[in-house]
């Protein structure tokens, strides 16, 4: 009899624990870049930093809320259903459609704006990926463009990472045909480059379970 209460009092003791210990929660609301477009699913980049993050000893699920050819205002649209209220943490990667449309700057950022301001309001830690708008697009449009995601970042003092595509973009080596997707090592590079600014993020989310 001794003995069963002593299980029971010790299983009671390591019930708040288990808790504490379920995976971390991350969402990756993004586009094509974050989806994986042209890649097997394990290839992609929530995949791939899921694993990264692993191999360094974080107890993670990245969940893939990534749909190819979403703009800013569309992933606003859709912001409540792809985002669960049980995320621990998010990172956002929309905008490369809008600059490759030629979308009003504004309306990209209205719709970034609303993103961080709703996810600000749960409130969840987030992570802002920077885009750039492509050269061609004339230097106004680009000046315009670039200055979003900066602005942004300091306005909700989210953790920002500049450019998603930084050491990738342009490099043939590291893209698929269309030059505009990563390919798997293009995606390994991304993932190489953001994994700081990532577990900066892990750090706040661990920070407001205390």
């Amino acid at each position: 009899m001794l003995a069963l209460v002593t299980i029971i009092c010790l299983a009671s003791a390591a019930a708040p624990g288990r808790a504490a210990d379920r995976p971390l929660k991350i969402v990756v609301l993004g586009d094509s870049l974050t989806a994986g477009l042209g890649l097997p699913a394990d290839q992609a980049f929530p995949a791939k930093l899921q694993a990264a993050l692993k191999a360094k000893g974080e107890n993670v699920v990245v969940v893939n809320a990534g749909v190819s050819g979403d703009t800013a205002s569309a992933g606003l649209a859709r912001l409540d259903w792809s985002v669960p209220q049980d995320a621990d943490a998010v990172i956002v990667e929309l905008g490369a459609n809008d600059a490759l449309r030629g979308i009003d700057p504004k309306q990209t950022k209205a719709a970034l704006d609303a993103i961080l301001a709703r996810l600000d309001a749960r409130p969840v830690p987030v992570l802002l990926a920077g885009m750039r708008a492509p050269r061609n697009m004339g230097a106004d449009y680009v000046r315009a463009f670039d200055a979003i995601y900066p602005a942004l970042a300091a306005a909700h003092r989210v953790v920002f990472y500049p450019f998603f595509l930084d050491g990738v973009a342009t490099d043939p080596k590291l893209n698929q045909n269309d030059g505009l997707h990563p390919s798997a090592a293009g995606v390994d590079v991304i993932v190489r480059e953001i994994l700081p600014r990532v577990e900066e993020l892990i750090g706040r989310a661990r920070a407001a379970q205390k």
